[in-house]
């Protein structure tokens, strides 16, 4: 497992992580707390040093899980751990013109923290981040003190890195916030569809330095080519709205003409995917959703092939898409 420097926080993380939304349940039917724990168990086997949650993830049941089955690599420093503060009033994405008081006011900010650290069996969290953001609320009469709420918190150990996950499709909302020094990481949506990092967000991750965390690098499965016009989820699964209407029959349509590029180079349509998002050399590590052993070792196994061509990824350019299926 190769590794790289989360930006300015002094860690070192695999370059594949785990992103455990889905072990949360909740929005996502299908799977088993045993199988979770598996899953987990096996990242570590592989070398994987990075694990994403939030508190939002079945209410904390994602933190319990990670807490209880990395329990000895968490308190060694094996492991890195970063989870999220959910907006205050439950609204993803964030938007500009929502009082920051109805989002993250200091109490709020406390009383998320303290929860995760309970939930995860540590004293301190080594990276928190706000689960939402725009810019908006630096004009906000309230940010002074909630950003004193962050300094006093991460004075007192509980929060030793601060981070923003911005919002979907949107890294130009998190661009000021982002610059700040107390701010050094950036968890961002970015894969062979949705390029917008690479217009601003990249560049200040090469100048500050920022750490730049990948999500939904297989776009919620689009590019896994496992997304077929006539696929049924589970009932109650989230990706039944994401994926709705004429969707799947067009997600699979751009996944068969992403398949045409496979050659000896790239064998299938998740290593394709995986090594586009770790060819950037502005990413830090790239946190897929992984909720069975299996998906582990094919994940660990397809990144570790390295950086994609030149060639490669200048095929790719005819296949940007931009898109956003999250509003509904």
């Amino acid at each position: 497992m190769r590794t790289r420097p989360l930006g300015p926080t002094g860690y070192t993380v695999s370059e594949l992580g785990l992103g455990a939304w889905g072990l949360g349940g909740g929005q996502w039917r299908g799977g088993s707390d045993s199988e979770a724990r598996e899953a987990l168990r096996a990242a570590v086997d592989q070398g994987i040093t990075f694990f994403d949650t939030a508190l939002a993830y079945g209410q904390g049941h994602s933190e319990r899980l990670i807490g209880a089955a990395l329990q000895s690599e968490i308190e060694s420093g094996r492991v890195v751990i970063a989870t999220k503060i959910p907006p205050r009033d439950g609204q993803w994405p964030g938007a500009a013109g929502t009082p920051l008081k109805d989002v993250f006011p200091p109490r709020h900010i406390s009383t998320s923290t303290e929860r995760s650290l309970q939930n995860l069996g540590i004293d301190a969290l080594p990276v928190q981040q706000f689960h939402v953001w725009h810019d908006a609320w630096l004009a906000d009469p309230g940010w002074e003190a909630s950003y004193a709420e962050l300094v006093r918190l991460k004075k007192e150990g509980k929060v030793l890195h601060w981070g923003i996950s911005i919002n979907d499709h949107a890294p130009e909302t998190a661009l000021q916030v982002l610059a700040d020094p107390l701010f050094e990481t950036a968890q961002v949506i970015y894969n062979i569809y949705d390029r917008s990092p690479e217009r601003a967000l990249f560049r200040l991750a090469s100048s500050k330095p920022l750490g730049i965390i990948v999500r939904v690098p297989f776009d919620e499965g689009a590019l896994t080519g496992g997304i077929k016009a006539t696929t049924v989820f589970p009932a109650g699964d989230w990706r039944e709205q994401y994926f709705k209407g004429d969707r799947r029959a067009e997600a699979e349509r751009r996944g068969k003409a992403l398949a045409g590029l496979l050659d000896e180079e790239v064998r299938t349509l998740p290593e394709l995917a995986l090594r586009f998002c770790l060819s950037s050399p502005a990413v830090s590590t790239v946190i897929p959703g992984m909720r069975r052993p299996a998906h582990v070792r094919q994940n660990v196994e397809a990144a570790g092939r390295g950086a994609l061509t030149p060639g490669m990824l200048a095929r790719l350019e005819g296949h940007r898409w931009e898109k956003n299926w999250y509003e509904g």
